[in-house]
């Protein structure tokens, strides 16, 4: 057994997403999101579950704070509703809405956890979706003032932003594959979204240095590392194609400027174009402070002609399958992470999600046994400390999730916690894995 020492200065921390964990959805003058309309559409989600109380956050966060305190994380990655602060997307501030956060970022700071904030995970207000939603520039401008808005609010308070939490999911899995909210199924509208988004996050970095904001600025793209199956040239082709899908199309961008040819030319052969106007890759590339990952799976795959969109097929090499049937595999994060710093330098990476969805049992003396989970994060941090001696930037890892909670279109059947949810009594009890990570933190490394 080998002691693996993380640097002091190592951000660990936990994350949630407001409509997952809040609840309160027609509390304070909170408008409708798109995930309101959507969980609401009989059908969209499993068991037809909602986020109407979720894990009741709104009324909790006090408890939920006792969890990260107790915990010993040094962060706490959580984001702001968009409805709470413009419930029409644009318009009047609703102050109920901003005071809430302003009580949750007090009591992070009182309990001497750093609150690093996303902007936006997924809650578009409806009212801007019925005119079009991110497909549509206006959404850009009405994004930059809620920016602006938040910026002011809480400048001084918060340190650490984030601008958007996967845009791959906001684009192509709510716009083409239409799993997520608003469910639509076309190519075209994915590729436009997923631009569109870009230009409002680059926007907004634009108005944080504008404003003199005092912190650090980037955004979060989640990463996927696809191996070919074989050395053959098709499948070495397909499996590019298929990394490129969740990691070239959005961090050249973000990092570069410019998009990748090959899937540009790949989009159009399909039917779709970039909408790119004059200087929007400008302003998407606005230099950040750091690029935030969030890493679950990989895999291995194989050309096949005419299957689905990139001609390839995954094929499964034995790996062990998450309760999500994902892969568990470790060895991926320290691939992916690695080509990141390869390919675009030495810009500092927090890892702001990775946790695994397993079956878990309430015991009578209210404990989780949750072996699976805590063994998969061991994996991980072995890979994290692999990073870090191999000279990679890694400055911090937020696991998902604090609290079981709404797993989008898995509604409550899905369970990611470190805490558990009785959503019944809404009662939390950390498991197993928090305190595994509990021990991690205070020992400052783990035993592998």
């Amino acid at each position: 057994m080998a002691k693996l020492n993380f640097p002091s200065d190592f951000l660990w921390g936990t994350a949630t997403a407001s409509y997952q964990i809040e609840g309160a959805y027609q509390e304070d003058g909170r408008g409708l999101s798109i995930w309101d309309t959507f969980s609401h559409t009989p059908g969209k989600v499993v068991n037809n579950d909602n986020g109407d109380v979720a894990c009741d956050s709104y009324h909790r966060y006090e408890e939920d704070v006792a969890l990260l305190k107790k915990l010993g994380v040094k962060a706490y990655r959580f984001s702001i509703a968009w409805p709470r602060i413009f419930p029409q997307g644009t318009g009047e501030v609703n102050e109920k809405g901003l005071d809430y956060y302003r009580r949750v970022v007090d009591a992070l700071l009182e309990a001497g956890i750093e609150p690093a904030v996303t902007l936006y995970h997924w809650d578009l207000p409806q009212a801007l979706q019925d005119k079009g939603g991110w497909a549509n520039r206006d959404s850009i401008d009405a994004f930059v003032k809620y920016a602006e808005v938040i910026f002011k609010a809480f400048n001084g308070k918060i340190k650490q932003w984030i601008t958007f939490n996967e845009t791959w999911c906001v684009s192509f899995l709510s716009n083409y594959i239409g799993a997520h909210a608003p469910g639509n199924t076309d190519l075209q509208l994915a590729v436009t979204v997923a631009h569109n988004c870009m230009v409002a996050h680059g926007e907004a970095v634009k108005k944080f240095r504008e404003l003199g904001i005092d912190g650090k600025i980037g955004t979060t793209h989640n990463l996927y590392w696809y191996e070919p199956l074989t050395t053959k040239p098709e499948d070495v082709e397909a499996a590019r194609r298929s990394r490129a899908y969740y990691n070239e199309w959005f961090m050249q961008p973000t990092l570069k400027g410019s998009y990748p040819d090959f899937l540009v030319d790949w989009y159009r052969s399909k039917g779709a174009e970039v909408p790119i106007q004059e200087g929007d890759m400008e302003t998407i590339s606005q230099p950040i402070d750091f690029i935030g990952v969030n890493f679950y799976s990989g895999g291995f795959t194989r050309y096949k002609k005419d299957e689905g969109l990139f001609d390839s097929e995954d094929v499964q090499v034995g790996f062990d399958k998450t309760f999500m049937d994902w892969n568990v595999y470790p060895d991926g994060l320290y691939k992916v992470l690695s080509w990141v710093h390869d390919e675009y330098g030495d810009i500092p990476i927090y890892i702001t999600e990775n946790g695994a969805c397993y079956e878990d049992e309430l015991t009578a003396d209210k404990r989780v046994h949750d072996a699976l989970r805590a063994e998969y994060y061991k994996k991980h941090f072995i890979q994290c400390h692999r990073l870090i001696e191999s000279g990679v930037p890694l400055k911090g890892y937020f696991a998902w999730s604090l609290l079981d909670n709404f797993e989008w279109a898995e509604g409550y059947k899905k369970r990611f916690g470190i805490v558990y949810t009785n959503y019944e009594t809404l009662e939390r009890h950390p498991k197993d894995s928090y305190y595994f990570i509990q021990k991690v933190i205070a020992d400052g490394g783990l035993e592998a």
